[in-house]
């Protein structure tokens, strides 16, 4: 897991390092995180040297920085339930203004329980608490991803299930979370990305992207109460391998790349 910083005079990045000093077998990529506090979060997820075979050992770890990320401690292991992590699957992590760290992750447990977990930490990525959030029973690795957003103090987090994407306001954990789908019908949607601005919520995706395959972008809009707006499209043009990003515009609205 390796890791860069742009050094003090903003026209270089540092020589990279890597981040993974007890856990190994990387896979599914990794995400990074930073708050107005000077902490930085890199997780991913990996095996320690004493755990089971294939994706059942496999947990997310995190590498904590407290000094805007020129030195990180080692790795820890996030949550100890024994969950496992999809193998292909990416997972994100979250700083929010609130102060809470969040992330979210697909388990593996006995290869057929792909579930969309949440952990939480109130504590500066120090402690995390985890909570189901949505289940998916299936014997594959769906290669998924997920993405976070914030507007004011509201977090809000996204994801794959069943070929269905939602997204949900973020609460602390145990709280109560109603997850929202996208409208119409799934046709193999994927790769969600989110953003929020005044008071709306933009959630974009992938349909018909796969293993070495191309396919197409869609869009929706929803308003403060999670209901869908007339503001939808689809665009094709995605090429293999790639997904959207999306990011609130000064003027209230969306700006989307792909």
């Amino acid at each position: 897991m390796l890791y860069a910083r742009l050094d003090e005079t903003g026209n270089a990045f540092e020589p990279q390092r890597n981040l993974m000093q007890h856990s190994f077998g990387l896979d599914g990529g990794g995400s990074v995180a930073a708050d107005h506090d000077g902490n930085v979060y890199v997780a991913w997820h990996g095996k320690r040297k004493d755990a089971v075979k294939g994706e059942a050992g496999r947990q997310v770890w995190i590498a904590r920085s407290d000094d805007d990320g020129k030195t990180f401690g080692p790795e820890a292991a996030a949550w100890n339930q024994a969950t496992g992590a999809c193998g292909c699957c990416g997972l994100a992590i979250f700083a929010s203004r609130s102060g809470c760290v969040y992330s979210l992750y697909r388990s593996a447990t006995e290869q057929t329980h792909r579930d969309i977990y949440l952990l939480a930490s109130t504590d500066k990525g120090r402690t995390f608490t985890g909570e189901l959030l949505h289940k998916w029973d299936i014997n594959a690795c769906p290669m998924s991803s997920m993405a976070f957003a914030e507007a004011g103090n509201s977090a809000f987090g996204a994801w794959e299930t069943g070929g269905q994407v939602y997204f949900g306001k973020l609460g602390g954990i145990g709280e109560s979370f109603n997850p929202i789908e996208a409208s119409g019908s799934a046709n193999g949607r994927k790769h969600p990305r989110i953003a929020a601005n005044r008071g709306e919520t933009l959630l974009v995706w992938t349909e018909g992207t796969g293993w070495r395959r191309g396919g197409s972008l869609a869009w929706q809009v929803f308003d403060k109460d999670g209901k869908p707006a007339q503001i939808a499209g689809q665009r094709a043009g995605v090429p293999a391998w790639s997904f959207a990003a999306t990011v609130p515009d000064h003027d209230g609205g969306f700006i989307v790349l792909y």
